[in-house]
């Protein structure tokens, strides 16, 4: 769980810093290492997802001079260099996709009955979701999934992707729509009574 800016030093007074004091940088690593680290790791899997996050970072570090120091939040900046790079493993991607598709159902977990439930109700649509992750063109995938599993707003993804606000609105919706159909119009995190 990351702590909000205003809390603590901002990722620009922590990237304008590092120009003096590379070390510094190493304070935004500590930060968002583990949310990058679950993003990349849900998209290629464990195996990928820690060299393609020190890679985020190499290349934030290397370009940290060119980083807008207006913009105190650095999140959208390291998702979209992660899905930058994710978009080089995209054939890895879509070949872990089409594996979860073809993969068995794993049983439920144990806890409380909601969480049973909705981890049933999940698992048994996995191969379906795979199938239609993998059937998104890949710019609609990645806005998709920056909300889903980056955790984005819509202003955060189009910074982190370099497209206007609109484009990620039109592109979620779509994207939200061809995966709704693949699941048979329904919600899988929704349990029916």
């Amino acid at each position: 769980m990351t702590v909000p800016p205003t809390a603590r030093d901002s990722d620009a007074s922590l990237i304008e810093g590092s120009l003096a004091d590379p070390e510094a940088f190493a304070a935004l690593f500590d930060r968002y290492s583990a949310m990058l680290y679950r993003y990349v790791s849900r998209r290629l899997g464990p195996e990928a997802a820690e060299d393609v996050v020190g890679e985020t970072f190499l290349v934030a570090f290397s370009k940290r001079q060119r980083y807008d120091l207006a913009q105190q939040d650095a999140r959208p900046w390291l998702f979209g260099i992660a899905t930058k790079l994710v978009a080089r493993h995209h054939r890895a991607e879509a070949t872990r996709y089409r594996a979860l598709r073809r993969s068995p159902v794993d049983g439920p977990v144990e806890g409380p009955a909601e969480r049973v439930a909705a981890g049933v109700t999940a698992s048994a649509s996995r191969p379906a979701l795979a199938a239609a992750l993998s059937g998104l063109a890949r710019r609609d995938r990645d806005v998709l999934l920056l909300v889903a599993w980056g955790d984005l707003s819509y202003e955060e993804v189009a910074r982190a992707l370099g497209i206007p606000v609109g484009t990620v609105r039109s592109r979620l919706n779509r994207a939200r729509r061809k995966v709704r159909a693949a699941l048979g119009d329904t919600d899988p995190t929704r349990a029916e009574a």
